[in-house]
């Protein structure tokens, strides 16, 4: 049987992530971290499980999706027709993921004098 616990951070507009665990039944003990524009989805649902989500939405009207898709192909590594698809839901509805992720994503925006808000997702 192992404990383990798991955690997003950013670190220089990157997102980053770690775990570490432990054997309850004897020393052994681990402890990893890596980054990356994706965080591998079982800690994703380890957090939103625990913590539940966040929204990214636009703060105000923006003039041109350009700078929207420019940040989001820079924070998220995105083919071009990805990228659309995410400033369309921005733009719409906002986008749901863990609080670090909405926070990197504002980062990137913001960078580019998008005014975003992230707030937790109902």
């Amino acid at each position: 049987m192992t404990t383990c616990d798991v955690g997003q951070f950013f670190d220089r507009s990157m997102l980053c992530w770690g775990t570490e665990g432990r054997c309850v039944d004897c020393p052994n003990g681990w402890c990893e971290e890596d980054g990356g524009p994706v965080t591998p989805e079982n800690i994703r649902q380890a957090l939103l499980q625990a913590h539940g989500p966040a929204r990214l939405r636009l703060s105000g009207d923006v003039p041109s999706l350009v700078p929207v898709l420019q940040a989001l192909r820079s924070a998220r590594e995105l083919a071009l027709g990805e990228a659309r698809a995410q400033a369309t839901e921005l733009a719409e509805t906002g986008l749901i993921g863990t609080l670090v992720e909405m926070e990197v994503l504002a980062v990137h925006l913001r960078r580019r004098a998008i005014a975003v808000s992230v707030e937790p997702a109902a």
